[in-house]
């Protein structure tokens, strides 16, 4: 299959690594923002621009009839994303699929999972400690911002910590900033520190991680628990979700089940390379 990536940030360049280790994939270019979307030509677009943009982007491709896959991470704006862009999907024939990060996105099939087998209980998703892409994305768009890092620190039972380093611009006024930031919907939920320092290039990393524990009530036996950990390099997991990704919507695709499709929507089949029949026999 023939895959584009639309934004060569860290996750674009770690999609592309992931694309060209694909056995059933040919990157057939990549674009940037400023590029001329009508000259794409591809059977799936990763789109790897900041979130903000993922909608304008995923709908003018989706009008082509070209399959996209994003990892738009507003978690409280996903059903909306999804909604605006089922619709023009259908109508041409393409697929979406939206979210398709490690969380969202694998994460979420995790917890889906996890509830299936005790479907009473609580679930807390604990991230980091690490560097959030989205987050720090966020703070580098402020005005008066010239770069930031953004980390997360978990305070256990799904509560976070927002670490906001920020090298200023020049001129640029310390409060005025920390207040823009404080207000964004990125961190206005959450306990956020804004910190100034002279280099951002001096502390960033690019680790993450998460803890995501649930426990619960199978049938009517209580004490149910279960617990799913990982430390990862948080752009290579992102890029990688996102090229197995490409590889389901094209499934999807030739099975005609167009429309836009969270990664709770999909068969885990669909992600992996390889016939039904070998990786049944395989995996099951």
């Amino acid at each position: 299959m023939r895959i584009a990536i639309l934004g060569y940030g860290n996750i674009g360049r770690a999609a592309e690594q992931a694309v060209k280790a694909a056995p059933d994939m040919q990157l057939t270019g990549v674009y940037h923002h400023n590029d001329c979307l009508e000259c794409i030509d591809a059977d799936v677009v990763l789109i790897c621009t900041p979130t903000r943009e993922v909608q304008k982007f995923a709908s003018v491709l989706a009008a082509r009839g070209i399959c996209t896959v994003d990892s738009f991470d507003i978690h409280g704006q996903i059903w909306a994303l999804r909604s605006s862009l089922d619709s023009v999907c259908i109508t041409h024939k393409a697929v979406s699929i939206i979210s398709a990060g490690w969380d969202p996105g694998s994460d979420s099939m995790v917890r889906a999972l996890l509830m299936a087998m005790a479907p009473k209980g609580l679930t807390y998703t604990n991230f980091g400690p690490g560097r959030s892409m989205g987050h720090t994305v966020a703070a580098k768009a402020i005005k008066g911002v010239k770069n930031a890092l953004s980390m997360t620190i978990p305070l256990g039972t799904g509560i976070h910590r927002r670490m906001v380093y920020i090298e200023l611009e020049e001129g640029a006024d310390f409060k005025t900033v920390e207040a823009a930031i404080l207000a964004d919907d990125y961190f206005a939920h959450d306990e956020t520190h804004v910190i100034p320092v002279e280099s951002i290039d001096a502390l960033n990393n690019v680790a993450h991680g998460v803890n995501l524990v649930r426990s619960g009530v199978s049938g009517d036996t209580h004490n149910q628990r279960f617990e799913f950990n990982m430390e990862i390099n948080n752009p290579a997991l992102t890029g990688q979700v996102m090229v197995s990704c490409a590889r389901a919507a094209m499934r999807l695709k030739e099975r005609g089940e167009f429309g836009a499709k969270t990664m709770i929507e999909l068969a885990p089949i669909d992600l992996l390379p390889g016939t039904k029949e070998s990786l049944v026999k395989a995996l099951v």
